[in-house]
């Protein structure tokens, strides 16, 4: 099975101001963020934003480890190539990458070239149907850089350079309790009467990731509550960054989407 990602996100503002203007329509007519407080104060430790009743800190959970660091070598090498190449084919060309071939180390921009030259030498004489092969690059890397392709004539025309699936990853819950009670220690100086402190998980992974997935490791991560320092703790998913929707988690039991 392969994947493949977006080059676009959102910032951490962008999310929290997407998350007031939500709140604005349910209930909260005035909202608007007040203040940045991390951006106030460098010397500590700060929460995110201020927005009227609310002390926001907000927080990204890779569905697996370390995907937005592997996301970000991937595309060093493979970004944008599908786009040199969208109007010089008649066919599909799929050139599938080992999840974790990009390593540190590696030179990724002779990576990047070797990509594009075997596909510019290859891809119109390849016979039709799937095929295993090495990529071959100058100097050789220490281990092979292996390649799944295959070229069909149905689908989209244009070659396309997705990647397997990661490996299954049994780590989130154990991920998410280190995370949250490091930002739930930060707004819990912000529990006082008349002020709500809300945690604000996102991820913008729309393969690996729903607010079923993360409900559940969130649960089992808190079986007895939220963290320390948590009023509400709400979901991002920021996998459409147009259309963001919002889960509020608070309760432990059901997620509420919108």
């Amino acid at each position: 099975m392969a994947s493949q990602i977006s080059e676009e996100e959102m910032r951490d503002q962008d999310v929290i101001e997407a998350f007031v203007v939500f709140l604005r329509g349910i209930g909260f007519p005035n909202l608007m963020v007040d203040r940045w407080p991390d951006e106030e104060n460098r010397q500590t430790k700060e929460i995110d934003a201020i927005a009227g009743p609310f002390a926001i800190e907000h927080t990204s959970i890779d569905s697996i480890p370390h995907q937005h660091r592997n996301d970000d070598w991937y595309l060093r090498v493979a970004g944008g190539l599908e786009q040199e190449f969208s109007d010089s084919v008649d066919f599909h060309l799929s050139v599938i990458l080992e999840y974790d071939a990009i390593k540190k180390g590696q030179d990724w921009d002779k990576l990047r070239a070797a990509l594009k030259s075997w596909v510019s030498s290859n891809a119109f004489e390849l016979p039709y149907g799937w095929h295993d092969m090495i990529l071959p690059v100058d100097p050789p890397l220490s281990s092979p850089f292996r390649l799944r392709v295959r070229k069909w004539k149905e689908g989209p025309r244009g070659v396309f350079f997705p990647r397997f699936a990661p490996p299954e990853d049994k780590t989130l819950s154990e991920r998410i309790r280190k995370i949250l009670d490091r930002k739930g220690a930060k707004l819990a100086k912000y529990q006082r009467p008349g002020t709500t402190t809300v945690l604000l998980v996102e991820n913008d992974d729309i393969a690996l990731m729903n607010e079923a997935i993360m409900l559940s490791a969130i649960r089992e991560a808190y079986p007895n509550g939220l963290p320390d320092g948590v009023d509400k703790l709400w979901f991002a998913d920021t996998s459409i960054p147009e259309n963001p929707r919002f889960c509020d988690f608070t309760s432990g039991i059901v997620g509420v989407c919108y």
